[in-house]
């Protein structure tokens, strides 16, 4: 069984590294991937996790547009200066999940070879898009039914909360509601629950996603497990 997280910077890196967070997420991964399948199954649980860029991210980018005020800024640099920072995020949660991931970080979800170690961890590839899209792009590969995209939210929300006071929760939304809601660009440090580069390919492959926050541990074993949970759901049909 494969599962796919996409494993927002947020959550890991908000500012600097939240190291009691990966401690606690480690040992959480730690025991789905020591349960013994069961007699006749494959080698049991295996993870793709995904990583953005965080802090570090959207202050090296901001670093940049500051800079380049009095010029014109390009998506393009600034995608790269993102794209960058999830490469060292990556390359962190590699390190402290070693001990199951002996492959490289994934950087071209086109090229990733087949899965060898019960956990994948992959970073940004190229302007255009956020972390979200190679998250489906490898849900794709490798046949996952779900991406679970962890964040510093709880729920999507019919309206940004902090904007609109009359904002309220989902548990459920269709992608057709979903993607009217988040638009169809992306723009470098966009602040929106799944990106909109990914929403359009997971609603065309026939994906589903689930929206929930990163910290509370106890609420991503119930998904995991596939007990009720607190977040959204994203689907063909809200």
């Amino acid at each position: 069984m494969v599962t796919v997280i996409s494993l927002g910077g947020s959550i890991v890196a908000p500012d600097n590294v939240d190291t009691d967070f990966l401690k606690n997420f480690t040992d959480l991964i730690r025991s789905f991937i020591e349960i013994k399948p069961a007699a006749g199954q494959d080698s049991g649980r295996h993870f793709i996790f995904v990583v953005g860029g965080g802090g570090p991210a959207r202050s090296w980018q901001s670093a940049y547009r500051k800079v380049m005020e009095d010029k014109e800024s390009k998506n393009e640099e600034a995608d790269w200066i993102g794209i960058t920072a999830t490469r060292l995020n990556a390359q962190l949660v590699k390190a402290v999940m070693s001990e199951w991931c002996s492959q490289d970080v994934v950087t071209n979800p086109m090229e990733v070879g087949p899965l060898t170690s019960h956990v994948l961890i992959a970073a940004g590839w190229k302007p255009g898009f956020s972390t979200d899209y190679i998250a489906v792009q490898l849900a794709e590969r490798f046949g996952a039914d779900m991406v679970i995209n962890l964040s510093n939210i709880e729920k999507v929300y019919t309206a940004d909360p902090k904007k609109d006071p009359t904002a309220r929760p989902l548990d459920k939304i269709s992608w057709a509601e979903f993607r009217s809601m988040v638009g169809d660009d992306w723009v470098p440090g966009k602040n929106v629950p799944f990106d909109p580069i990914a929403s359009r390919h997971a609603e065309k492959i026939g994906l589903k996603v689930i929206c929930a926050g990163g910290k509370d541990l106890e609420n991503i074993r119930k998904i995991l497990k596939g007990e009720d949970f607190t977040g959204t759901t994203i689907c063909a049909k809200g």
